[in-house]
């Protein structure tokens, strides 16, 4: 992702690229994930249900607590790209309550697959989903127009949980499924909502390099703040010893230093492009 690219990602670019993108999450082919489900060991199937769960309560947290930065929009441009991430968000969503109706669990709604999938997570991922984000939320619906709220849920939100945990998690998960010929039709999936995910973080890093540039003495401290709350959080979920309910990240076959990298890699960069450099950070 180099600065040229970026420069491109402007609200309206990415609404018609959004337009251009649209899928269905009802028409991906399931039918040899079936097959296969029945078929797979229990290590392969403890660590799919593993992820699918962190999926299914990240999706549920964040197109829930998404409004709020609909509702402090800068221009029409903007209200409109994010009204579009908004129905993203719920369509990820669909498609994962859809797996698991259809591969893993019995037919059932979609609240009771978010509350199954809970009895799955880490204290660290409870704390980002179910504290910070709520709290940053909260704090933006009340100010939507103070720009520290808007740009430390964005840094929360954009660079945190789309970049640094989601790039992290579809790359390693989705290299040990393609490696072992496994759940074609989670992967076509998955990779679907990975696109997405790409164009909702290409406005993260656009508004955050937007607003440090436009507002030097308020968005860059904004965004330090956010990290280094978030950071050891974050640190905690990505490793491979994250307590009972965490993932057996030893069976995607990779090390947690190689994870750790991959994410802390991305983040570096997307931070450089922004102007806030991660060493500035503590």
């Amino acid at each position: 992702m180099t600065g040229d690219e970026i420069q491109l990602n402007d609200p309206q670019t990415l609404y018609e690229r959004w337009e251009d993108a649209q899928w269905n999450p009802f028409t991906v082919p399931l039918e040899r994930d079936q097959e296969q489900w029945d078929e797979m060991g229990e290590t392969d199937r403890g660590l799919v249900y593993w992820v699918l769960s962190s999926l299914m309560v990240a999706e549920e947290r964040i197109t829930t607590k998404f409004s709020g930065l609909v509702g402090a929009y800068g221009s029409e441009e903007e209200a409109t790209f994010l009204s579009t991430q908004q129905v993203d968000e719920a369509r990820h969503m669909q498609f994962y309550a859809r797996f698991q109706n259809e591969v893993i669990a019995d037919p059932d709604s979609v609240a009771a697959h978010v509350n199954r999938s809970r009895e799955q997570i880490s204290p660290a991922f409870e704390q980002i989903f179910d504290v910070e984000l709520v709290a940053a939320h909260e704090q933006l619906v009340a100010n939507p127009e103070d720009l520290a709220s808007k740009v430390r849920f964005v840094t929360l939100y954009h660079l945190i949980l789309e970049s640094t945990l989601g790039l992290t998690t579809f790359k390693f998960v989705t290299d040990y499924l393609k490696g072992n010929e496994m759940l074609p039709g989670f992967v076509d999936g998955y990779s679907k909502i990975h696109h997405d995910e790409t164009r909702h973080i290409g406005y993260g890093v656009w508004f955050l390099r937007e607003s440090v540039r436009d507002s030097p003495e308020i968005a860059p401290d904004a965004i330090r703040g956010m990290l280094r709350t978030l950071l050891p959080s974050v640190a905690e979920s990505l490793s491979p010893s994250s307590g009972p309910g965490g993932p057996d990240l030893d069976a995607l076959g990779v090390s947690g230093e190689e994870i750790r990298d991959f994410a802390l890699g991305g983040l570096t960069r997307r931070l450089d492009i922004v102007g806030v450099p991660l060493k500035s950070v503590f």
